[in-house]
């Protein structure tokens, strides 16, 4: 079950603009006919307007001709994107872009680099990764508190595919404290065994340089032929890309690093001698 506002309202926006279009107009049409300026409505087309009211929904329906039960499912549609999701509260630690989106995706294939992927990481290691981003102890607690949070669909939710390619150099950078390189390696191989949805590749430090030196990223696909969208980390904070074009040169990259990493059963044999070893 899709459960994101995030998702919500994109599918809304995307809605919107195909009712429009169906009814032969253009923005400056809508725009004139209602007395908005064609940015309102170029804003809640796009979504960079995140909550059109359902007030000014209403309007466009009427106005394009949309009525009944069709117009009732939009309706329900606008009320659930404006929904405030739980991760609002955490966006002090959390990139909100990305789990929102993360939130409502059917499948999620991570690249993250020198880190151990967030939906795998046990909470000391995410308490490690936050106090190296400069966190204090109260900000690492609620990084861990909203990590928790996120793993939760690896359980429950709408996620139904996450495939994780995750460097050996990520484990070898926690291996000065060997209780913690145990914990995590013995919880992703917890996490590959016990749940169809989690598949782990390991990349092993001896593959050298590969198409993932450009840095981590994310592919996230979504139901209802929605198109996919990528996820690319920076220091400022990362960019979510639906170019369609950039979306298949990430997944091009992924191709690559899947093909040139462990398999996935042999990942799970070189992680357990890893957790019986420390």
């Amino acid at each position: 079950m899709m459960s994101s506002p995030t998702v919500r309202r994109r599918r809304l926006s995307a809605e919107l603009r195909r009712r429009r279009v169906q009814a032969g107009m253009t923005l400056s049409d809508v725009a004139d006919e209602l007395e908005w300026s064609p940015a309102k409505l170029g804003h809640i087309e796009t979504g960079i307007r995140k909550w059109p009211s359902v007030m000014e929904v209403s309007a466009l329906l009427q106005l394009y001709g949309v009525t009944g039960g069709q117009r009732e499912a939009i309706l329900t549609l606008v009320r659930e994107s404006r929904l405030r999701p739980w991760w609002t509260e955490y966006e002090d630690v959390l990139p909100s872009a990305y789990v929102g989106n993360e939130a409502g995706a059917v499948s999620v294939q991570c690249y993250a680099g020198i880190l151990v992927p967030d939906l795998l990481q046990v909470p000391d290691y995410t308490a490690t990764v936050a106090r190296a981003l400069g966190h204090g102890e109260h900000a690492a607690e609620r990084m861990v508190a909203a990590y928790l949070k996120r793993q939760e669909i690896l359980d429950h939710g709408g996620l139904v595919r996450y495939h994780a390619i995750l460097e050996e150099d990520a484990l070898q950078r926690v291996s000065g404290n060997l209780g913690l390189l145990r914990a995590q390696t013995s919880r992703i191989v917890e996490l590959a065994t016990e749940s169809d949805r989690v598949t782990v590749q390991l990349l092993p430090t001896s593959a050298g340089p590969h198409p993932g030196i450009a840095g981590p990223f994310s592919i996230m696909e979504f139901d209802e032929d929605e198109a996919a969208l990528a996820y690319v980390e920076a220091t400022q904070g990362g960019t979510i890309v639906e170019a369609e074009d950039a979306v298949a040169a990430c997944k091009r990259v992924w191709s690559e690093l899947s093909r040139i990493a462990v398999s996935p059963q042999a990942t799970l044999g070189i992680l357990r001698r890893m957790a019986l070893l420390t």
